[in-house]
């Protein structure tokens, strides 16, 4: 198809057209690529896990480990940047002199995706005028591991990839006198964010604990979606 057929064939699929459409933009690109409505992180489930079944119950092992502590929970984690903090000892709360046989050590297993909005299909007249919906939308387990253990930050970032303009951050304290062990959803809608948006950095923290062995908590289903709407103006 021509470059004319190719935008038209945009315009069809989206709605769009003016100012929002120029002819400067490669629109065979952005058709192939689909940009709007698809989920822009890779890998959004590591575990091989979906939020429509059930989390795994975790594992008590027969034995304690005899080998050395585990931070890291499995996974295919590629498509990520990962990092791991090992907690120190939470003592707090221990009467002077008590014996104390062994502590839960605590970790944060951190993963972050840095999504290029150009790179996937979308293009400057879009991300600047228009200023299309950003909807974030991440599950993870409810383990009772901690009442913390889950933290996440997104970041809508302009070209330099340093210079934040809008963010969104999710720290939420468990009830650990309810045990459901489900999944718990987070998400959040960026709108009317303004102009010179090109970049958004999603970053989520999950907590883990090793004593006598490893548990994790998991995550699934996290994604970055660009829409063909706004609210605001």
């Amino acid at each position: 198809m021509s470059a004319a057929e190719w935008k038209k064939r945009c315009e069809a699929e989206w709605g769009m057209r003016g100012s929002l459409m120029p002819d400067s933009v490669d629109w065979k690109f952005v058709c192939e690529a689909k940009p709007l409505g698809r989920n822009l992180l890779r890998n959004p489930a590591p575990h091989g896990l979906s939020k429509d079944a059930p989390p795994p119950e975790p594992e008590l092992p027969e034995m304690p480990s005899d080998g050395p502590p585990r931070f890291q929970p499995d996974g295919d984690f590629s498509g990520w940047t990962t990092s791991t903090e090992v907690l120190p000892y939470d003592t707090s709360g221990i009467p002077p002199g008590a014996m104390i046989c062994a502590l839960p050590q605590y970790s944060w297993f951190s993963m972050e995706q840095v999504v290029d909005l150009k790179a996937e299909g979308l293009w400057e007249e879009l991300l600047d005028d228009f200023q299309p919906e950003i909807v974030i939308q991440d599950w993870y387990e409810e383990s009772q591991l901690h009442k913390s253990i889950y933290q996440l930050h997104v970041k809508l970032l302009a070209a330099d990839k340093s210079t934040v303009i809008s963010e969104h951050t999710v720290n939420p304290t468990e009830d650990l006198s309810t045990y459901s062990h489900t999944w718990k959803e987070v998400s959040h809608v960026f709108s009317g964010y303004g102009p010179g948006v090109r970049y958004v950095s999603f970053l989520h923290r999950l907590k883990n604990k090793f004593l006598n062995g490893f548990f994790p908590t998991l995550f699934t289903g996290s994604s970055v979606i660009v829409k063909p709407t706004k609210t605001s103006y």
